[in-house]
């Protein structure tokens, strides 16, 4: 298999307090001109200015192989949109080298590429020839890649006067119809609608399909995982995890968990209780929290992963029976999808801060993002209810291939793994016409 991106010990730095850098971009000339004047007036009154040095890469090596789909995830500032300017040629890098065999076609912010004073039609012809198609090229794909924009009322209109929105389904339309060898696309798909990302998506599938390379750059990390087979991870410039999605995924969860400190914990007293629903005050919810199987608290799981609850309260009053509801919703549906009871805690209950844990079944919660919202009754009477009490996440852990991946689109809110049987050899023919003789039978009575 050939390669596609060679990357070797690439490193990109940034002067902070220079008085001029040099610009990289048009853009960057025409701001440093701009800016000029503001520049010298915050300098006027000290005699020396403060200049520091920023490594937004530093010392990435990796190969992509054609045909490959590469995640590319991490926090923000990671460098992951400076490594794809760098790719695209956009910026230079400091030092090392990044080659690209073939064309590439890029979404990385909303107008890239596009003059603003041209009209849309326009634009898709001067795309195609930065690409170096010929017209020919360009017009055989033309109808397709307004299609799937849906722009085609505005075609003829400058891009100057478009919305951010049909921005971007231009451009993502340019850059996967048009004859490119790899396909790079940032977070500017975050600027479209629900149903356009699905559809973007969906298209970049079929250009790793087709055995075209797709570099993806998105903080969905569900979409990283169904769209995926590779990622890479960055984290303060360096490239810190590569290989398969999942693994990936789960390094950088870990990682994130460890350096921001959190125990994924949510405390609930401030937490807004439904009006129409007065508590006793007998049992005050306290706190929750999310963990993996290992008691490692966060808020980001994959498919098939354990989800353990935590559940903190404080008994206010001395309670002959305790019972808990869980109740888990979908984000995106707006509905709640199951309640999940507890037993009832029988034994008299002291006053004082206590405990329990729900385990919630890894099977059944597919990608998504969740909110958990509790109540608990005390001696048969409401004590206390916290709607969105806490929200959650669940990756994707299969690629957007396969049987699986093929029913996404058919939406469902849950997925469950109940046995199948072995596979055994099909009734004779005879059998079926019987059974066709019978039902013809059953509906002549």
């Amino acid at each position: 298999m050939s390669t596609a991106i060679e990357i070797s010990g690439v490193g990109k730095r940034y002067m902070i307090g220079a008085a001029q850098q040099r610009a990289d971009t048009l853009r960057d000339a025409i701001t440093n001109i701009a800016s000029r004047p503001l520049r010298r007036l915050r300098h006027a009154g000290s005699s020396t200015g403060h200049v520091s040095a920023m490594w937004a890469l530093r010392d990435v090596s990796l190969d992509v192989e054609a045909g490959q789909v590469v995640g590319v995830i991490g926090r923000n500032g990671a460098g992951k949109s400076t490594l794809l300017k760098i790719l695209t040629r956009i910026t230079e890098p400091t030092v090392g080298r990044a080659e690209i065999h073939g064309r590439i076609g890029s979404l990385l912010e909303v107008g890239t590429g596009f003059h603003p004073e041209l009209t849309g039609r326009e634009n898709v012809y001067f795309s195609g020839a930065m690409l170096g198609m010929t017209r020919a090229e360009i017009a055989r794909a033309f109808d397709e890649i307004v299609e799937f924009s849906g722009v085609e009322p505005f075609i003829d209109v400058p891009v100057k006067q478009y919305s951010s929105g049909m921005y971007v389904r231009l451009g993502f339309a340019v850059a996967a119809h048009l004859s490119v060898d790899l396909l790079v696309v940032d977070e500017a798909l975050a600027v479209g609608d629900v149903a356009f990302q699905r559809k973007c998506l969906g298209r970049m599938a079929g250009v790793a399909r087709e055995g075209r390379t797709v570099l993806f750059v998105s903080h969905d990390l569900a979409a990283v995982g169904a769209l995926t087979d590779r990622a890479i991870c960055l984290d303060a410039g360096a490239l810190v995890a590569m290989g398969e999605t999942r693994e990936v995924m789960a390094e950088y969860l870990s990682r994130s968990n460890r350096e921001e400190g959190r125990d994924a914990i949510v405390a609930l007293a401030h937490r807004p209780r439904p009006e129409a629903v007065e508590g006793s005050g007998a049992v005050r919810l306290e706190w929750t929290r999310t963990a993996d199987a290992d008691g490692e608290g966060r808020t980001a799981f994959v498919e098939g992963d354990p989800i353990v609850v935590d559940l903190a309260f404080t008994v206010v009053r001395r309670a002959a029976v305790i019972e808990f509801v869980a109740g888990v919703a979908s984000l995106e549906q707006g509905v709640v999808l199951f309640l999940v009871t507890s037993p009832k805690y029988a034994a008299p209950v002291e006053p004082g801060e206590h405990r329990v844990t729900l385990r919630i079944d890894p099977n059944y919660l597919k990608a998504g993002g969740y909110s958990l919202g509790f109540k608990v009754i005390a001696d048969g009477r409401r004590a206390d209810t916290v709607h969105d009490a806490l929200r959650f996440e669940v990756l994707d852990s299969v690629a957007a291939t396969g049987p699986v991946g093929e029913y996404r689109p058919f939406g469902g809110h849950m997925r469950f793994d109940y046995p199948w049987s072995a596979i055994t050899a099909s009734p004779a023919a005879s059998g079926a016409h019987a059974g066709d003789r019978t039902l013809a039978g059953i509906g002549s009575i």
